[in-house]
């Protein structure tokens, strides 16, 4: 008999193999900077990236089925630049991630995706609290996608 455990752990690799399917489809520069804009927004959730949530986060991008349709180096490179917007001001550096994120509100799938992706990376400590759904919510809002049909509300 299985356990719960069980169908979890092969949920999450039905979800991670259907993710990384879908994101070959949108294998661009566009989408590679929001979807890596939303990843800085929900790891600085709290108001700062320790070392530990900087390891986890790379770590995701570079181990992420999903996201290993992209070059690795330039999406560190890219959350870098979105974290040291952050951590320079707050407001601008969000400004920043989103005005990346804007630029696929008129390619629904790729959006919708780039948000099942931010809510991944929320999970993936296994914790994804209010905070970070917030970010998503947020990110929704820029979207104009509706957060209930990401289980966000």
């Amino acid at each position: 008999m299985s356990t719960v455990f069980d169908k979890f752990s092969s949920w999450v690799k039905e979800q991670s193999a259907s993710l990384k399917s879908e994101v070959q489809k949108f294998k661009n520069k566009d989408f590679l900077d929001a979807v890596v804009a939303g990843c800085a927004m929900v790891a600085y959730a709290d108001g700062v990236i320790s070392p530990d949530e900087k390891r986890k986060t790379i770590g995701f991008i570079q181990q992420n089925e999903a996201l290993s349709v992209f070059n690795v180096e330039e999406a560190i490179k890219i959350f870098e630049s979105y974290v040291t917007k952050m951590n320079f001001d707050l407001m601008i550096g969000k400004g920043e991630a989103l005005k990346s994120i804007a630029k696929l509100k008129k390619k629904p799938e790729e959006a919708k995706l780039m948000v099942r992706v931010c809510c991944a990376i929320g999970a993936a400590d296994g914790n994804f609290d209010d905070t970070e759904k917030q970010i998503v919510r947020d990110i929704c809002t820029e979207l104009g996608l509706n957060p209930k049909d990401f289980n966000l509300v």
